[in-house]
């Protein structure tokens, strides 16, 4: 007798080997980031790329735009942690020194440095227009920030230039200037 099913067994069997390798490759990374990274220079030079913007974010930033200037800030990390998490994905780049074994993408990159210097721009001469900021922004994430992340060793780009980044941080800061100026939301 027949029975109808949604599965597909081969599919499901495939994608099982693939994860398996995905496991294994993971596995292989951690076992190498415990020897290599975990405690030694470079580890601790990501720590205070993580921390240090923060602070720097709590000593200048205009304290009665805090929430704005996070929301804003939350913005920027999830946009610049997708599409690092894609760039890793397809190999366009890797990095290296990472604070944390189990993210792909570079963690003080995407949750620390890009976010605090968007808000920390964006609370400065707020009268400057925001196209003049984001090309600031783009011009100098995409020509100091990685070629310097790519000379201390943490930025290994393989299938990627740097002037592909400039259009990316410059919409990257402005859709986070625009939601730093919504003015209420409604109330729930």
């Amino acid at each position: 007798m027949y029975q109808f099913s949604l599965v597909d067994e081969e599919k499901m069997k495939e994608v099982g080997e693939i994860y398996e390798r995905v496991s294994n490759a993971n596995k292989d990374y951690l076992n190498l980031w415990l020897e290599d990274t975990f405690l030694h220079w470079d580890f601790w030079l990501s720590v205070g790329f993580t921390v240090i913007p923060w602070i720097l974010f709590i000593l200048f930033r205009k304290k009665d735009s805090t929430h704005r200037l996070l929301y804003a800030g939350l913005c920027a990390i999830f946009i610049t942690s997708w599409f690092d998490f894609i760039g890793v994905m397809y190999g366009l780049w890797y990095y290296v020194g990472k604070v944390f074994p189990s993210t792909p993408s570079y963690m003080p990159w995407d949750f620390s440095i890009l976010p605090v210097a968007i808000m920390l721009i964006i609370q400065f001469k707020p009268a400057i227009n925001p196209f003049w900021k984001a090309l600031f922004f783009a011009a100098f994430s995409s020509f100091v920030g990685e070629p310097f992340f790519k000379w201390i060793g943490f930025y290994v780009s393989i299938h990627w230039n740097k002037f592909y980044s400039l259009p990316i941080y410059f919409l990257i800061y402005l859709a986070c200037h625009r939601l730093s100026k919504v003015n209420k939301f409604e109330q729930i």
